[in-house]
């Protein structure tokens, strides 16, 4: 290839850069030529009255404001879904059903368990079964009987002493048999009163505690297995299928009044000593172009904490969504209006000028720069308001278009 097609390929790829290298060399030939001839090209506003609001700009999350998670209790299988996610719900209906056969059957062993505790019980308290307390009776009543008996011997044998017909042995062995014979009635009657002892009766009690306690939980898990809303609301999650088998504390289904949500948005640290309650909120989503909701800061932050690689304070609020528009988990923009001034005279942030801590700008008068030192209030990403030292209407130097530096007194003429 020879030298002049490569210029001439290289000229056609590159045409448009060509171009704009041109006109940049232009405008600073132009700029140039005009400031050798005593005026500096400028861009300039005016000021005028408008409403300036300074804002905190962040993004938060939105929220359920009353949520409800159902998890499965234990691992079983998904037997009935009588829902849909998006579905309004009553409070009561019945969502879902999973597998209860197996959270039955343990009801039944320890509602049985409990039974038979109470029996043992019962059985304490009365001195045995059935079968040991006629037993205790007929043995109560014979060491009464052979109590009496021997106490008649010995009354009969003692008179017979004291008449001289009946020796003192026989006397003897009559009061060893009464004496026998009172201690088989006074075993009895213990036995009758307190046959059981202290251990086993808190071994029984507490058989009967321990199921008691099983027979809640299974009556807790079978609750959860059937699924009800606690509440009026919306199923805005569903992960699950009919079917299907889940783990125990697998997410089945989740519920909220979305009527109201709520909104947590992080301020960068800052930007948290300019929030007060009662500021204004935005809110904007990407998914909804041209929609705002309103609401109101109610607590500044208290704590700075780290999110991400920020550090933040955490602002929550609740916002209507009596349309249901704004979902849980979305990403949203959240601008903050810590102050508002509505008809003040303002300037864009590049006309204002800093010089030892004291602001002005340079007003364009008779085409030339006058200095004029004003005082500013709030301001916003593009306007800052000034309180004084300027009037309305005035024209306000900008930026020049050349590298020259603005000062006071320098000629300028004003690009469009």
């Amino acid at each position: 290839m020879s030298l002049t097609e490569k210029r001439t390929g290289f000229v056609a790829r590159n045409r448009w850069l060509i171009w704009t290298a041109g006109i940049v060399v232009a405008v600073i030939l132009l700029a140039s030529f005009m400031s050798r001839g005593g005026a500096v090209l400028v861009r300039a506003a005016t000021a005028e009255r408008t409403t300036i609001r300074s804002v905190v700009s962040t993004n938060g999350k939105v929220e359920p404001l009353e949520n409800f998670e159902a998890h499965a209790p234990v691992a079983t299988t998904v037997k009935k879904l009588y829902v849909k996610e998006g579905e309004h719900v009553r409070k009561g209906q019945l969502l879902a059903e999973l597998d209860d056969a197996p959270a039955r059957s343990d009801a039944a062993r320890a509602q049985a368990r409990i039974r038979a505790a109470e029996s043992d019980l019962s059985a304490i308290g009365a001195g045995g079964n059935r079968e040991e307390v006629l037993t205790l009776e007929s043995q109560l009543t014979k060491a009464r009987t052979e109590r009496d008996a021997a106490q008649q011997n010995l009354d009969a044998l003692q008179r017979l002493q004291q008449q001289g017909a009946a020796s003192s042995a026989e006397v003897l062995n009559a009061q060893n048999r009464l004496a026998r014979a009172n201690a088989d009635l006074t075993l009895a009657e213990q036995k009758q009163k307190s046959r059981y002892s202290s251990p086993e009766i808190a071994r029984v009690e507490a058989e009967k505690s321990e199921a008691e306690a099983a027979y809640a939980a299974a009556e807790d898990t079978l609750n959860q297995l059937n699924i009800h809303a606690p509440f009026e609301g919306t199923v805005y999650s569903l992960p699950v299928l009919q079917g299907t088998y889940i783990g125990a504390g697998e997410l089945v289904l989740e519920v909220a009044d979305l009527s109201h949500v709520r909104i947590r948005a992080f301020v960068d640290e800052p930007d948290v000593g300019r929030l007060t309650p009662g500021n204004n909120i935005h809110i904007t989503w990407d998914a909804i172009r041209n929609r705002i909701w309103e609401s109101t800061v109610t607590a500044v932050p208290t704590v700075i904490k780290q999110h991400g690689t920020r550090n933040v304070g955490e602002i929550t609020f609740v916002v209507d969504n009596h349309d249901l528009k704004l979902l849980p988990n979305v990403n949203v923009g959240v601008i903050v209006i810590t102050s508002e001034h509505r008809d003040v005279l303002a300037v864009p942030r590049e006309a204002i000028h800093m010089e030892n801590g004291q602001a002005y700008v340079y007003e364009i008068v008779n085409d030339e720069l006058r200095r004029r030192d004003v005082q500013t209030a709030i301001s916003n990403l593009t306007l800052v308001e000034v309180a004084s030292g300027l009037v309305e209407h005035a024209q306000v130097a900008l930026a020049p278009i050349a590298t020259k530096p603005l000062h006071e007194g320098l000629a300028v003429k004003v690009v469009r």
